[in-house]
């Protein structure tokens, strides 16, 4: 429906036309678990006699006013309402009833099957405020927000102005929150429902008493470890009122974890939202405690960049995301206990540099039209490659001058919108440096460029020469300026352990940039460019190097020494210039010494993806069973009760192909082998269960146990999986049809049932192939008949590219590509989600083919 988008020209001509300067928004959430009542009172200034319109998803309008005159509830067309013959100040008056949302959008309604009782929660971002009260949907329309919200008696209301005691009736209460400062729509929030938790307080810079408060629903409130949670809240607020030199811009700050959640969390000012998988009801390890920190500080960061100074439209939705990354891991690893959170930090570049590598990619400042552009550009460009040029920026301008022109932006338009231009301009004044040239080839153009080393040597070994050569990798990209260190390692006298002969931190910039300290040194067993991961580029090993990290990867001590040269060996075999098999000796190699776990998790999440669609058809199935073989035992040497002990045993549990492999894994589950140490928690015994279901040693009646054992949200969920696993062709069509054509399935348990559906792709690829030609046919119904959210998920989740190469007389790439030919008129969005899924069936093959050609050449030999 076209009131459903609404493009960059629309947004300009009704900010020129009218300011919205304050909300009265009354919301009943007792009338029903279908409905709720939503009546608005938006009070707004215009240009007279301008014509405008206000957005408003509601399936039943009751009545609209504009300036005391009826308009009729006919003047609610397609997801908007005109509004003609404006005055110089406007009271618009909507009453409606807008419906509950079963997909983590608008005013998500859950009820915990762990005990009955209903949370609502709402979720805005990009333009779902309006599913919830009729607004004028875009960042640069900011107001004041005044919010009444009636309740079922006992429940909590929560939202952007502090939680007032409510009035009390016997079936109800209502809570009248105090107006806001001027934010945006879809910063706004309601959190409402019988939630649990934790208060305390701090004070600001400014002096100001800070309320705090961690809540979850009730039947997580005991694992709810809010005292870690509030710690990292209090180092977060010390390091960004001292970085940003400005207080804690909003009254209070609650913590609210809820259910059912599409993304990681939501900066609603004053009122942030997460997914409530944060909440560790088994123990969790290292990285999910980092995880969850670099989240928690990620969306305090927003409240200074992003809440209290905004984009005036989407195309600097990067000034939102890339600033709160980067942040969060600058505190994290300055203001906390994670120290090492740059390292941690490669997991998310990989996600940048994977995205920049899509035909799809597009500037940082990306080029928003409307609304469709928007949803499909929260990625990892935006995240994390604007994390990565940041970190670039800072080097560049100096850290200093960074947040002196940092605070001037943030003062300048405390409680308005602001551009890329705005703050670019401070970052000069601060620094001295002209940003223009910078910005061009950082921020508006796409793509990435490639860095290698060229060593040259004399008759006695000695370096005579070293420089980097810069290479443009993405058409149409320029060579960019980077700051970054060269150094060079060896093995020490005693062939044990590696250490570093030299490092240098320059500016590399053209196609070539000398490295003098490297000459007249002798040649280093291994040459690393970007030593401590500091520029955002693709990195090559020189023939050499590669060869010595193959054979002494183990010796590298430093973790993020050791990933930065397992990043380039890993983009290498992207790129098809890495055999898979060679790559994959490398990473299992590299695993027993890993100490940093998400480093751990990543590189088995490489691996999964090598061995599982990188690996030549004719090899597959053996390296598949050589990798859960060396799995296992990698599991069973583990330090007992250790963090990798534990990730370890999922990974064998995942891996797991062979009907050894598959009994090892069905003792652990029974119990009948033990492994020192190891926590056999109910969701480890779900992922054990689970790899048992797919290999068909478990079935229904021990789901069934195992979920009357666990009825909690996770346990049905992870029930739905197993049950999606089972290797029957009508388990596969009964779980296809559910999560393509089941409306009701709320989103989480649609892709738990998707997980389980894809479960023997890699063994068993045939098992998939009769969908095929249904997942296209049913492509314009999946984008038409559900949110954005969903069906973006739908499209690129249910993409068969797991059965690239390796499905007889199926070619995935081609139907994508004659599908995209015959719709010329299909959504810009569903076209770039399957550009980018036959991108990477594309890149899939051409592995494929170079482990082939690497094996035919050894047996060749």
């Amino acid at each position: 429906m076209p009131g459903l988008n609404l493009t960059r020209d629309e947004a300009e001509q009704r900010a020129a036309a009218v300011t919205a300067t304050r909300y009265d928004v009354d919301l009943d959430l007792t009338t029903g678990d279908r409905d709720f009542r939503s009546v608005t009172t938006l009070s707004f200034d215009a240009q007279e006699g301008a014509s405008a319109f206000a957005d408003l998803v509601s399936a039943n309008v009751r009545s609209i006013t504009l300036n005391g005159a009826d308009l009729g509830v006919g003047a609610h067309r397609d997801n908007r309402i005109a509004l003609e013959g404006l005055a110089a100040h406007n009271t618009l008056v909507v009453d409606a009833d807008c419906q509950y949302m079963h997909t983590g959008e608008g005013l998500h309604r859950f009820v915990d099957p762990a005990d009955g009782q209903a949370y609502c929660y709402s979720q805005f971002e990009v333009p779902d405020a309006r599913r919830v009260y009729a607004t004028f949907e875009q960042p640069d329309l900011k107001a004041v927000f005044a919010f009444t919200v009636t309740v079922p008696a006992g429940w909590r209301v929560f939202s952007n102005a502090p939680t007032p005691q409510p009035e009390e009736g016997p079936e109800s209460w209502t809570y009248r929150f105090d107006a806001t400062d001027p934010i945006s729509t879809y910063i706004t929030a309601i959190v409402a429902g019988p939630y649990e938790g934790t208060t305390s307080a701090l004070t600001s810079t400014d002096g100001r008493e800070i309320p705090l408060g961690v809540w979850c629903r009730a039947s997580l409130a005991e694992h709810l470890d809010a005292g870690a949670i509030l710690d990292v809240t209090r180092s977060g607020f010390a390091f960004f009122e001292s970085q940003y030199g400005i207080p804690y811009p909003f009254a209070k700050y609650d913590q609210v974890f809820v259910p059912e959640y599409n993304a990681g969390a939501m900066e609603n000012a004053g009122c942030v939202t997460f997914r409530d998988e944060y909440i560790y009801r088994t123990r969790p390890t290292a990285a999910q405690l980092e995880t969850r920190a670099n989240t928690v500080l990620h969306e305090l960061a927003h409240m200074w960049f992003g809440d209290l100074v905004t984009m005036k439209w989407w195309n600097d939705l990067w000034l939102n995301e890339s600033f709160a990354e980067f942040m969060s891991h600058l505190a994290l690893a300055e203001g906390t206990e994670w120290t090492q959170a740059w390292t941690g930090f490669l997991l998310r570049k990989d996600w940048g540099l994977t995205q920049d590598q899509l035909p799809t990619t597009h500037p940082i400042k990306a080029e928003i039209r409307d609304l469709a552009d928007v949803e499909v550009n929260f990625d990892g460009i935006t995240y994390a490659k604007g994390a990565s040029v940041l970190r670039q920026l800072v080097s560049y301008v100096g850290r200093e001058p960074f947040f002196t022109g940092l605070h001037a932006y943030l003062s300048a338009h405390a409680h308005g919108n602001a551009t890329l231009d705005d703050l670019l301009g401070e970052l000069e004044k601060a620094s001295g440096r002209d940003l223009a040239a910078w910005s061009r080839v950082w921020l508006e153009e796409a793509g990435v460029t490639l860095l290698r080393p060229v060593v040259e040597t004399g008759g006695d070994g000695a370096v005579t020469r070293l420089s980097v050569v810069q290479e443009p990798f993405s058409e149409g990209s320029s060579l960019r300026p980077h700051r970054l260190a060269v150094a060079g390692y060896a093995l020490d006298e005693d062939g044990a352990a590696v250490t570093r002969t030299f490092r240098e931190e320059l500016d590399v910039d053209g196609a070539s940039t000398d490295v003098p300290s490297a000459r007249g040194l002798a040649r280093p067993d291994l040459v690393l460019v970007n030593d401590g991961d500091l520029a955002y580029a693709k990195i090559r090993l020189d023939p050499e190097s590669l060869a010595f990290a193959v054979d002494h990867i183990t010796a590298f001590a430093d973790s993020l020494t050791r990933n930065v040269i397992l990043a380039s060996a890993w983009d290498m075999t992207r790129d098809a210039e890495m055999d898979a098999r060679s790559y994959l000796d490398l990473a299992i190699s590299a695993l027993p010494v890993e100490t940093n776990m998400a480093m751990l998790n990543l590189a088995l999440r490489h691996i999964t993806q090598a061995s599982q669609t990188f690996v030549a058809p004719s090899a597959r199935e053996a390296e598949l069973a050589a990798i859960g073989d060396r799995l296992l035992l990698l599991a069973r040497a583990a330090v007992p009760g250790s963090d990798q002990q534990q990730i370890l045993v999922r990974a064998a549990a995942r891996a797991a192909v062979s009907p050894a492999q598959f009994q090892a894994i069905e003792a652990l589950h029974t119990g009948t082998d033990t492994l020192l140490g190891l926590d056999l928690d109910v969701d480890l015994r779900w992922d054990l269960l689970t790899a048992l279901v797919r290999g068909g040693v478990a079935d229904e009646e021990r789901i069934a146990a195992l979920e009357a054992e666990d009825p909690t949200m996770t346990g049905r969920q992870n029930a739905a999986r197993a049950r999606a696993a089972r290797g029957d062709s009508y388990v596969k069509a009964e779980a296809w049809e559910q999560v393509l054509r089941d409306p009701s399935l709320p989103n989480d348990t649609r892709w738990a049932i998707a997980s389980g559906f894809w479960a023997q792709a890699p063994t068993r690829p045939e098992l998939y192939v009769p969908f095929v030609a249904d997942y296209f046919e049913s492509l314009e119904a999946m984008w038409a008949d559900n949110t954005f959210h969903t069906a973006e998920d739908l499209v690129t989740l249910m993409f068969p590219s797991a059965l690239a190469g390796y499905a007889a007389d199926l070619d995935v790439a081609a139907q994508g590509r004659a599908w995209i030919g015959s719709h010329p008129e299909a959504s810009a969005a569903l076209v770039r989600i399957l550009r980018e899924r036959i991108a990477v069936v594309e890149r899939q093959l051409a592995a494929q083919r170079a482990d082939g050609a690497t094996e035919t050449l050894l047996l060749d030999l």
